[in-house]
């Protein structure tokens, strides 16, 4: 596999991180049970405190597998807010998914941006723009939420997904957890992974750890405390698209880790 992987650290250390955080992760199996998830940009790990995480790309998907709509989803200044309803038992995913273009140009001096789909460049960005610049992105930010018992998470084989081969709602305090991080559906070998606790401004310290993907793609994690966890890794490969550079795969996750 000739793919240049990228430290994902410096890059992402560069940018705001972008976070999913559920109101809870574990939830009896009884009727009526309700999740709502706050989806934001910011600095510092679970703070609100940047903006608002854009909710085009999102995914909610059912034990079943099956794609559900948000019962309401409201976007304010720094968090989106969305919830649904828990109606069958296992694990639900949450994710926001994207792959697109990010692009930059000058229009008579004057710099432009466009964010999009691929399918939209040719009408969203002058044929003859100046110091055109384009990327390839393809991301996810995500979490789980299981009611009852556990079940098996389905991969879409595209882009930086994570195998949890440790389910990722039963993670406890103490003890590892086995991660596959897969690219395309195939072992992303020698990838660097940040795992970073929240609550960070609390602390002298981040107490960040950065881990290295085996050769099948595997890590193991030891949680050294209960709460909230970020995950994160990314790479560059080359680019589909004629026009862009390359294309950036990056993966983001909210854990709980439990006492």
């Amino acid at each position: 596999m000739a793919i240049a992987h990228l430290l994902a650290l410096p890059l992402l250390a560069q940018a705001h991180r972008s976070f999913l955080v559920p109101s809870s992760t574990v939830l009896s199996p009884t009727a009526h049970q309700w999740v709502s998830v706050d989806a934001a940009r910011g600095n510092d790990l679970f703070f609100f405190n940047h903006n608002a995480l854009p909710l085009e790309g999102l995914q909610i998907i059912s034990p079943a597998g099956a794609a559900v709509e948000p019962a309401k989803l409201e976007r304010f200044r720094y968090k989106a807010v969305f919830e649904w309803q828990l109606t069958a038992p296992g694990t639900w995913r949450a994710a926001v998914v994207n792959d697109g273009l990010r692009v930059q140009w000058q229009d008579n001096g004057q710099p432009k941006r466009w964010n999009g789909p691929a399918a939209d460049f040719a009408q969203s960005v002058p044929a003859n723009a100046e110091n055109l610049s384009v990327n390839e992105v393809a991301s996810r930010v995500e979490t789980f939420v299981t009611m009852g018992k556990p079940s098996p998470l389905a991969l879409s084989g595209k882009g930086l997904e994570v195998r949890y081969d440790t389910h990722p709602n039963d993670l406890v305090k103490g003890e590892p957890a086995t991660l596959t991080f897969l690219q395309d559906g195939q072992p992303a070998p020698k990838l660097n992974v940040s795992i970073h606790p929240g609550a960070a401004r609390y602390r002298d310290g981040t107490q960040q750890m950065n881990l290295v993907t085996d050769e099948q793609g595997r890590l193991q994690i030891h949680w050294p405390s209960a709460g909230l966890y970020w995950i994160s890794a990314a790479t560059k490969v080359a680019a589909t698209f004629p026009q862009a550079k390359q294309k950036t795969l990056s993966y983001a996750a909210t854990l709980e880790v439990l006492p």
